[in-house]
């Protein structure tokens, strides 16, 4: 069993330090992706409020394929020219909406969900998957859930 000391009402910073502490502990000697997947997107799922979808899509073939996740059923496939996973990945740079209504080709797979955060996860600098969550709060996510998002997808870029 594993307890992750990240403290949702601790200062954002703290927490993303406790989180990638967390994540590096689970995954760092385990050797399948698809297991350190599934326990980072669990790990989101727990320790982060306002959530309605946590989790993975991989790069598969010039698409986004869905990986582990928390949450409802999902989008099994998303083209790299749809929605803010698509966006996320064809251009490599992290998307973070406030209102997914606004967003012009969003893809409502839950239409509970009001605003996402999509962080790409590059290695060597090649996308090879995006970490997509999701909230039924607009404007949920701020600069400090991007940058320890996005520290998070560097952490386990090689792991996955």
């Amino acid at each position: 069993m594993f307890d992750s000391t990240a403290d949702p009402a601790q200062p954002k910073p703290e927490f993303y330090r406790e989180l990638l502490l967390a994540a590096d502990a689970m995954t760092a000697s385990e050797p399948d992706t698809v297991a350190n997947m599934a326990n980072v997107a669990a790990l989101l799922w727990e320790t982060m409020p306002d959530l309605n979808w946590a989790g993975f899509y991989r790069l598969i073939g010039g698409e986004l394929v869905l990986g582990p996740f928390c949450g409802r059923p999902a989008c099994t496939r998303i083209a790299l020219d749809r929605g803010v996973c698509g966006a996320a990945a064809s251009t490599r740079s992290s998307q973070r909406v406030a209102d997914v209504h606004a967003f012009p080709g969003h893809i409502a797979c839950d239409a509970a969900s009001r605003s996402e955060l999509v962080v790409p996860v590059l290695r060597r600098g090649a996308v090879i998957a995006v970490i997509d969550l999701d909230s039924p709060a607009l404007a949920r996510f701020d600069a400090d859930d991007q940058a320890g998002i996005e520290a998070l997808a560097a952490l386990i870029a090689d792991r996955i």
